[in-house]
């Protein structure tokens, strides 16, 4: 892991921005007639976004704008739920995950004023990203330009005193791991609902001959056919209210799952429980009875419902 790590790094491959080519007092000002940001003086075009990354790859002494890699410190290890170590890294986690980056430290002094003053000025106009508009700055326009830029004023986090230069996300959100977005979850939540309570509320996968419960078409604010925007409202909470009474009663009604014995991937679980603590209830002693066969716990049914049972109770 650690021979990993020191070997893992990711290049930022930009325009240089060793100097700075205008001020944020003299920077290009937009063209319509040329449709993007021109010199002030010369009122000549600035290269495009593309352009600019063009000349570096023909460049053979161009050298990446920035490089990132780990740091030396690297603690990679497994934690069990209901140990010590595990109360010590949610608590680690909760801190990290509130914690301001300029609360790191407490300016007390006069020279440490300064330096946060001057390292929030060289990151107020140190270009973010490929978009910023800061990039007006270094001769260049940035990634799709339009108009109203103002270098020196980019509204992203990486610019403000309160984080100084951390804008990046401190969780991996689930898409980066998932591959799936918002949409996608929601149509999965959606088929999970419609396969629990076995109903069919569309026309891709009706049966044939099957009943829809909507039949689509356009309505005018005059037909007589449509309700009142009042009732139609309140007509839609109701629907939804019955809707969640039918999804709470068949998830009550939903048969046992079979669990004569523990998976054999870590990908499933028993009763929505991983299997990590699965194996840790078997050692504390605690849940319902289990036997081991090889590396698996093997459970009774009878034994888990009861033990289910007791839990209700």
């Amino acid at each position: 892991m650690r021979q990993v790590a020191a070997a893992t790094y990711h290049q930022v491959w930009w325009p240089s921005v060793d100097v700075r080519v205008y001020e944020p007092g003299q920077a290009p000002q937009w063209n319509a007639d040329a449709a993007g940001y021109t010199d002030p003086t010369t009122g000549r075009l600035l290269p495009s976004w593309d352009d600019a990354l063009d000349l570096v790859d023909a460049d053979p002494d161009a050298q990446p704008v920035h490089v990132a890699r780990f740091g030396v410190q690297v603690d990679a290890k497994g934690v069990l739920a209901g140990t010590k170590d595990a109360d010590r890294c949610v608590g680690y986690i909760t801190k990290y995950l509130t914690k301001q980056a300029a609360d790191c430290h407490d300016v007390t002094t006069g020279r440490q004023r300064a330096h946060l003053d001057r390292l929030w000025q060289e990151l107020r106009h140190t270009p973010c990203s490929e978009r910023c508009a800061n990039w007006l700055l270094y001769g260049v326009q940035p990634k799709k330009a339009k108009q109203g830029l103002r270098p020196g004023n980019c509204k992203n986090k990486v610019h403000k005193r309160e984080t100084l230069g951390i804008g990046g996300r401190r969780v991996l959100i689930s898409r980066q791991w998932s591959g799936k977005t918002l949409t996608h979850h929601r149509a999965d939540r959606r088929d999970w609902v419609k396969a629990l309570l076995g109903v069919t509320t569309d026309a891709e996968t009706a049966p044939a001959g099957g009943e829809q419960r909507h039949a689509w078409e356009l309505a005018k604010p005059t037909d007589p056919d449509v309700a009142p925007l009042g009732h139609r409202v309140l007509r839609a909470i109701s629907e939804r209210i019955q809707w969640r009474v039918q999804l709470d009663t068949a998830r009550r009604n939903q048969a046992p799952p079979d669990v004569s014995a523990t998976v054999t991937t870590q990908e499933k679980a028993f009763l929505g429980i991983p299997v990590s603590t699965l194996y840790q209830w078997r050692y504390r002693r605690i849940g319902p009875k289990a036997s081991r066969v090889g590396r698996h716990l093997r459970y009774d049914p009878a034994d888990v419902r009861a033990w289910l049972a007791k839990q209700a109770a």
